[in-house]
């Protein structure tokens, strides 16, 4: 699989906003897998300090040389999560990247899973892409993307620090 917007395309991902024109209204409320993509001809500019809020007291900018590391040249997936239903069943995609999005303009998050996103120069360019699944459904597709970018570049996307299972 080729990680791109065309090929995410013909895989049923939706939206493609950047993050600048997101309409939050506009991202279904059920559950499924999104993306963060670099929009054509981006190049990384890792900030000192990353935009994102702290989680537990903890800072979550990493250095440029770890930043560096983590890029992954040659796709334009940067990052790629899940929005379960949560407990209560009032989770979604929605909810989920209205959280990730606040995460980066420093609101305290739940969680930092794609914290890396928030530490690139020009985020608000970065595209976000969505794609239904029913919630028994979401653990296995992601750790099928995962595996898919792994075998395909030899590491997670860029701002995905752990691998689904």
């Amino acid at each position: 699989m080729n990680f791109d917007q065309k090929h995410l395309k013909n895989d049923g991902f939706t939206g493609f906003r950047s993050i600048s024109s997101l309409e939050i209204n506009r991202i279904p409320q059920r559950q499924g897998i999104f993306a963060v993509l670099a929009p054509r001809g981006f190049e990384p500019r890792f900030l000192n300090r990353s935009t994102a809020g702290t989680f537990k007291k903890k800072n979550p900018s990493l250095k440029p040389d770890q930043l560096a590391s983590e890029w992954v040249d040659g796709t334009e997936v940067l990052y790629i999560g899940k929005a379960g239903p949560g407990s209560q069943g009032n989770r979604g995609l929605r909810r989920q990247i209205q959280e990730f999005v606040d995460f980066g303009q420093g609101k305290p998050p739940g969680h930092w899973d794609g914290r890396l996103i928030w530490q690139l120069a020009g985020s608000a360019k970065l595209v976000i892409a969505w794609k239904e699944l029913p919630a028994e459904e979401l653990n296995a597709a992601l750790a099928a993307y995962h595996e898919n970018f792994h075998a395909n570049f030899s590491k997670l996307p860029y701002a995905n620090l752990v691998r689904a299972r």
